[in-house]
């Protein structure tokens, strides 16, 4: 008897859900909810994948050598990260695990690590599955998805605030077409099992989209959130004024099923109060306009301005309650550009979902991280979501890049 309840005990100690911690690790979260601070002080921490076996790998921006993966391990089921691995230099910001393969995608390139069951690092340097892919300081970082079936989804995000023949200079026209459309401001498919593709070798699979790293495939579909347009009121003053520029420019979702979809940048923008699509001020818009934004498509939700959206995922865990299996979590980096009225979007956002469609309005989810109210500065913030990942638990890691924060969110009603 004295064996038996020996290794009920040693069972039951292997098996305890982690503690999370008195103050949720400084984050504010629904009725139910809890969260423990995994992992800290990681560096610009962008998005993350985790294993079955509940090991992590996190992409880390940087310059000089200070980018790559940071790969992860709780050693004794505390919950608490206390085994670290780096490896890899370059600037990151999409991760994904696929086949045996660690996908991590740079600034101009794709590459994967063959990775060995058990193990933390890979023991060979990368494979190049695309290279040469556009990219710039601005809007140069990439997020990725897989459809399962055999393709790598890309985003290669515009150079450009709305394709001004002067960037972001006073009333400085658009240019049209805009040229930059023909390599930027899209997503590309690729073959995620061919080496040395260049971007030619890649279909553009969606165009007239500014910057988007939240992509993600979900039943059937690629879904996009991204970076609506900024400055209409310094850009345009007299047509626009702040307050318009802070809220109006919706950061739009977009559901996308098959190649050649058009939505719209850098000639139009969606307005989050009117629920349309208006022609920009660089193209003869005065806010009211719409023009030839009729013929672009549509998106699915919207958000509001400025927050920027960096990652989403669909929960298809069953550990959270039943409304958000089948949602999307996404993290919005927050603004900088809502002067002078204060930030926002220091947040991890709810949309739930039904079927293939949003089911209503979003919700924030995960807050805390601007550190105080009301924020006017964005450096000023205590922390900023970056990536998204469900734990094999059903379990919500989230990602920031301001010190290498790592959260893991449990439902304990």
């Amino acid at each position: 008897m004295r064996f038996f309840l020996s290794v009920l005990a040693a069972a039951s100690l292997a098996f305890a859900a982690p503690k999370c911690d008195p103050d949720n690790g400084g984050l504010q979260l629904p009725a139910g909810f809890c969260a423990l601070l995994a992992a800290d002080n990681l560096g610009p921490a962008r998005h993350l994948v985790v294993a079955p076996n509940g090991d992590a790998w996190v992409a880390l921006q940087g310059r000089n050598g200070t980018g790559g993966v940071v790969a992860l391990r709780d050693s004794n089921g505390d919950g608490k990260f206390d085994v670290k691995e780096h490896f890899g230099e370059i600037s990151l910001t999409g991760i994904a695990l696929r086949n045996g393969y660690l996908y991590v995608a740079g600034i101009h390139t794709v590459e994967r690590y063959k990775m060995t069951p058990g193990e933390l690092k890979p023991s060979a340097a990368p494979e190049t599955v695309v290279e040469d892919l556009e990219g710039y300081r601005e809007h140069g970082d990439k997020g990725i998805a897989f459809d399962g079936k055999g393709s790598l989804y890309v985003n290669v995000g515009a150079p450009s605030n709305a394709c001004q023949a002067r960037d972001r200079m006073l009333h400085s026209p658009g240019q049209d077409p805009c040229p930059i459309l023909e390599k930027h401001g899209g997503v590309w498919k690729f073959d995620e099992n061919r080496l040395g593709q260049k971007q030619d070798d890649g279909v553009r699979f969606a165009t007239g989209l500014r910057q988007f790293p939240a992509l993600t495939w979900h039943d059937g579909a690629l879904y996009i959130v991204m970076n609506n347009r900024d400055q209409l009121d310094v850009l345009w003053p007299g047509m626009f004024t702040a307050k318009e520029n802070a809220t109006r420019p919706a950061e739009p979702m977009y559901r996308v099923t098959t190649a050649g979809a058009n939505f719209g940048w850098p000639y139009c923008f969606y307005d989050y109060q009117q629920k349309k699509l208006f022609l920009n001020p660089e193209y003869g818009g005065d806010g009211k306009k719409v023009g030839r934004c009729t013929q672009f498509e549509l998106p699915i939700a919207a958000f509001p301005a400025h927050w920027a959206p960096v990652d989403v995922m669909f929960y298809s865990g069953t550990q959270f309650p039943a409304k958000y299996r089948g949602g999307a979590f996404i993290a919005f980096h927050g603004s900088w550009n809502r002067a002078p009225e204060p930030q926002d979007g220091y947040n991890v956002t709810f949309q739930p979902f039904a079927k293939d469609n949003p089911s209503g309005k979003f919700e924030i989810f995960a807050s805390g991280f601007a550190g105080k109210t009301p924020l006017m500065a964005p450096n000023d913030a205590w922390a900023r979501a970056d990536g998204v990942a469900q734990g094999p638990d059903g379990s919500l890691y989230i990602t920031d890049s301001q010190k290498g924060k790592i959260w893991r969110v449990f439902y304990r009603p």
